[in-house]
């Protein structure tokens, strides 16, 4: 009886080792297969785009960011995780790389000098200034997105929390504004105005409720009554009408993250297209594509918390979550608890039920929707070693 029960130990501890192994298997294959696509695409631009904003990051300034930075380590202010996800970089590629792929597969509209482009790589020095210009007006919004919302009369007591608040918003401030200075080299009036609608778009995200009291979104209550809406590609000078879009997952998920995230893409592409002087019809492929891709991978992103597992808190806008919400409305009793805090929400609990719902099957069908249609807004551009190189990363996804 004994030897039975040690055997069929032994046999769960090979199981569970073997499951491990193939999970950090696959793991570890999405990351090597993930890795080469980028690096080949970091062969055609010209060089690799961790260098794009090797200028910005040895300036003076941020060098004394980074100095200051350390006397925030044993404080657990979210800027310390941030400023090591932006020195250690992601799993995925850059938005300056796509911008610098868009540019490579469009070509140029018209002859330009060869004092205006890198002959060798036929991208406009225009061109990769705007892909720096997308990079850095990314990392600003990230830095200003790590400031904590400090509720109390007592400035002494959180003096460290307080002095990372100032790091996050002047390094997040010296950044945009250092875009916008090399946006104004670029002496292009239609490419300032597309990226200054991207940092509109990023403003009026963080005004979309429900919200903790760190301003950290929370999903809208699921509507009893869904309705088949279909949020636009873009949006125009006029007010948002988000009434029947919140409560609705699929539409409340592509608007919040097309706001945050994916307009900056997509409109770099579109600008970067345009500086090379093509029509508007064709840029509107490079913002087509742009949103896509952009809208594809944060799905993809938003998938891996639960594959992986993750530890910890999360974002309970990601797209499992509210497709659960949808399905079982219910559940948002437990998001309501993260409502004075998203902390106080039990999200090893969350991500369990979550886990064994339908939310992940059909985040698996929004990001499979948006990288088909990445890849058909490719078949606009010539065949080219970059809008290959661009369809192997969307295909990675």
């Amino acid at each position: 009886m004994a030897l039975a029960r040690n055997l069929w130990l032994s046999s769960r501890k090979i199981a569970r080792k073997s499951t491990f192994c193939q999970c950090f298997s696959t793991k570890s294959k999405e990351e090597t297969v993930c890795k080469r696509a980028v690096n080949e695409a970091e062969k055609i631009v010209g060089y690799p785009t961790s260098f794009l904003s090797l200028r910005w990051l040895l300036n003076d300034e941020i060098a004394n960011v980074a100095h200051h930075i350390r006397k925030l380590i044993g404080t657990n202010h979210p800027l310390l995780i941030t400023a090591r996800d932006l020195i250690l970089g992601g799993k995925t590629p850059t938005w300056g790389l796509i911008v610098l792929l868009v540019s490579k597969a469009g070509g140029l509209g018209k002859a330009f000098s060869d004092s205006d482009k890198d002959v060798t790589a036929g991208i406009l020095h225009s061109q990769r200034v705007l892909a720096e210009v997308t990079e850095m007006i990314r990392t600003s919004n990230i830095l200003h997105n790590s400031i904590l919302n400090i509720y109390t009369k007592d400035l002494e007591e959180y003096s460290d929390l307080n002095f990372g608040n100032t790091l996050s918003l002047l390094s997040g401030d010296f950044l945009l504004s250092n875009s916008f200075k090399e946006l104004a080299g670029l002496k292009n009036q239609e490419v300032n105005e597309l990226v200054s609608m991207c940092l509109r778009d990023l403003v009026e995200a963080e005004f979309i409720e429900p919200r903790d009291k760190q301003n950290r979104p929370l999903p809208a209550k699921p509507l009893e009554i869904l309705t088949n809406i279909e949020v636009p590609n873009e949006f125009g000078s006029s007010p948002l009408k988000v009434a029947e879009v919140l409560g609705n997952a699929k539409a409340e998920w592509t608007l919040r993250h097309f706001l945050s995230n994916a307009s900056l893409l997509a409109k770099c592409c579109q600008a970067t297209l345009k500086l090379a002087n093509h029509n508007e019809d064709f840029q509107k492929l490079g913002y087509l594509f742009g949103r896509n891709m952009a809208l594809a991978w944060h799905a993809h992103f938003d998938l891996e918390i639960f594959r992986q597992a993750q530890k910890g808190p999360f974002s309970l806008i990601s797209a499992p979550v509210m497709f659960h919400l949808q399905q079982n409305p219910d559940f948002y009793s437990e998001i309501l608890k993260g409502s004075e805090d998203v902390h106080n929400c039990d999200f090893d609990k969350i991500q369990k039920i979550v886990s064994e719902g339908p939310g992940l099957q059909m985040t698996e069908e929004l990001k499979q929707e948006f990288v088909g249609k990445s890849i058909k807004v490719l078949d606009g551009f010539k065949e080219s070693e970059a809008k290959q190189a661009l369809s192997n990363i969307v295909n990675v996804l």
